[in-house]
């Protein structure tokens, strides 16, 4: 059972991220104080005695993480640096509230990515109108080879952006793939280790019962000779009385 602590934060990541959806003005403040208090609800709830599983708390943590990426992605200048800002926000993978039918984080990410997408072609066409405002009197051909170069440039921009997120997959593929070999490797070692000191168990615990064979060898052979000698001296006693009686 959830306890109060956590409650109360799943509703306040709930409000989060219901306004995260809604359109708000550059003045509006109350979400950013609101992620805030969650980045401490959030460390007082993993000190709680009474914490989720670390899967939840994972989970917790990725979504106040975008939450606050998108906020930082907000306050970028330029949309195509808040573009690629939100290509790297990672939502969370499942519903805050039961009757969610998909994250919303997810949908907060969709909807940011094409509001930052509408601002880009914005942006573009209003520097594009300009240009043409600026040369149309001097020559039509030469605004329209700006607006070809401004329509260039952009597209090399994203082009270079695609390419800089397949290769951020790329390495964090075969940085995966290293871990992968060297958790496997050392899972190797350590059943060898493990195959290597059961061995020595069987061969200490084998060892162990032949010394303890070998000791009650020992201590019977000690026994009967102890026996044999106390018979040799009594009868020897005996034999002396009898051939040197006591003289009277």
């Amino acid at each position: 059972m959830a306890s109060r602590l956590e409650i109360n934060f799943i509703r306040l990541l709930s409000r989060c991220e219901t306004m995260a959806s809604e359109k708000r003005g550059e003045t509006e403040w109350r979400l950013e104080k609101y992620v805030a208090a969650l980045v401490d609800m959030l460390v007082a709830l993993r000190k709680s005695p009474s914490k989720p599983t670390q899967e939840i708390l994972t989970e917790y943590t990725r979504k106040v993480d975008f939450l606050k990426g998108l906020l930082e992605a907000e306050k970028l200048a330029s949309p195509t640096e808040k573009a690629l800002a939100n290509q790297f926000l990672a939502p969370g993978r499942t519903p805050t509230i039961a009757n969610e039918r998909m994250p919303a984080t997810k949908t907060v990410h969709i909807q940011s990515k094409a509001r930052f997408t509408g601002e880009m072609r914005d942006e573009l066409l209003a520097d594009g109108d300009l240009r043409n405002r600026r040369v149309l009197p001097l020559d039509e051909r030469q605004s329209a080879a700006e607006l070809d170069a401004v329509m260039q440039h952009h597209h090399n921009l994203q082009e270079k952006l695609a390419e800089d997120m397949l290769n951020l997959a790329r390495n964090l593929k075969n940085n995966t793939l290293a871990a992968q070999n060297i958790i496997k490797q050392d899972n190797q070692t350590l059943s060898q280790s493990m195959r290597q000191a059961d061995l020595n168990f069987e061969k200490l615990k084998t060892e162990s019962e032949r010394l303890e064979q070998h000791t009650k060898k020992s201590v019977n052979w000690l026994l009967w000779l102890m026996l044999i000698l106390v018979s040799f001296t009594f009868i020897s006693m005996i034999l002396f009385i009898r051939i040197f009686p006591r003289l009277r």
